[in-house]
């Protein structure tokens, strides 16, 4: 996938051979942004243009109110699950206040027919741009019959009667809803982070861990849980099993809060690259323990309930391919709004 950016002009190649677009932030990525990204790739593959995504790198609400919503995933991330889900290439724009006052039409033409060649523009469920955020399939109905473009939109997709958004993600996630937030992602709840050195306590405890800088502030709340690991520059696929544990090591009097993963029967220097994190289940909560011996016993009994949650998790989720975020098999009650 290329990644452009709005400084300097974007490669003519994109006016010349035309695109199929869509217009967005898509904190997550979940299942409502894939049914969008899905009908884009697939209508650029129909009519032979390029699939092309325009976000933003920074939440436009950090510019409109002066603070943002803690992100579900990062730019890095969602960079990451948009090449997944085939997007051609993803236009970056920084939500500047000169950007803010830039009208639904004015956005429309600068970046998007005059940047991209724009041949038809996707709408998600409640999706809109441009100041005020004016732009929407009926207000540039007439601006696109004027200049030749088509408009299609895609209707919400629905769980248990509500549809799926980025806000009811951040809610569960920051509960612990593992399950319903893992629902509306279609996919586990997952971070992005750069492996950094830490001070090897684990590795003194017999078991060593990756220490994560993470890209993004949204996580699950404080404690153990089993998971998966995709080492997203690894040439092997697959994914790795592993304990991560979220909090400030209490038993040592930690105040800074800490992500670590310790990767179940791998060998390896992993500083420097990054890890996709994914969240399958909660073993335990934070608690202090009397010292490191009983730390360390309670590792080996997190261990072996890893061991036990991960040794089935074929059979509760699909393993991601190249182009697919992973979807659970358990997301049967999803189906897109009808009306």
């Amino acid at each position: 996938m290329q990644i452009l950016e709005s400084d300097g002009d974007l490669p003519a190649f994109f006016q010349e051979s035309g695109c199929v677009a869509t217009v967005g932030v898509f904190d997550g990525v979940h299942l409502g942004h894939f049914h969008v990204l899905r009908e884009v790739v697939g209508r650029a593959k129909e009519s032979g243009l390029k699939s092309v995504m325009v976000t933003f790198a920074d939440h436009p609400k950090s510019v409109l109110i002066g603070r943002a919503p803690a992100t579900v995933t990062s730019l890095e991330h969602r960079l990451l699950l948009f090449r997944r889900a085939g997007i051609d290439a993803t236009l970056v724009l920084r939500f500047t206040p000169e950007l803010r006052e830039l009208s639904a039409e004015d956005f429309t033409r600068k970046y998007l027919l005059d940047g991209l060649g724009l041949r038809e523009l996707v709408f998600g469920f409640d999706s809109k741009f441009g100041k005020n955020r004016s732009g929407n399939p009926e207000s540039l109905r007439p601006l696109s019959e004027d200049l030749g473009f088509a408009i299609t939109e895609v209707p919400p997709l629905k769980l248990a009667g509500r549809a799926v958004s980025s806000t009811f993600i951040r809610e569960a996630v920051q509960l612990g809803d593992l399950k319903s937030a893992s629902l509306m992602l279609g996919r586990p709840v997952s971070v992005l982070g750069t492996v950094v050195p830490g001070d090897q306590r684990g590795r003194e405890l017999g078991f060593p861990t990756a220490n994560l800088d993470l890209h993004h502030e949204l996580h699950p709340p404080r404690g153990v849980y089993a998971g998966l690991v995709r080492l997203p520059g690894s040439k092997k696929p697959g994914l790795l099993q592993a304990v991560i544990n979220l909090g400030t090591r209490p038993t040592f009097d930690g105040i800074a809060e800490k992500t670590e993963v310790h990767l179940i029967d791998f060998e390896g220097d992993l500083y420097g690259q990054d890890l996709e994190v994914y969240f399958l289940e909660t073993i335990r909560r934070e608690i202090p323990f009397e010292d490191a011996d009983a730390l360390r016993t309670q590792i080996q009994a997190d261990l072996v309930d890893a061991r036990k949650i991960l040794a089935n998790v074929d059979q509760n989720w699909r393993i991601p391919g190249e182009f697919l975020p992973i979807e659970g098999s358990r997301a049967g009650d999803l189906r897109p709004d009808s009306r």
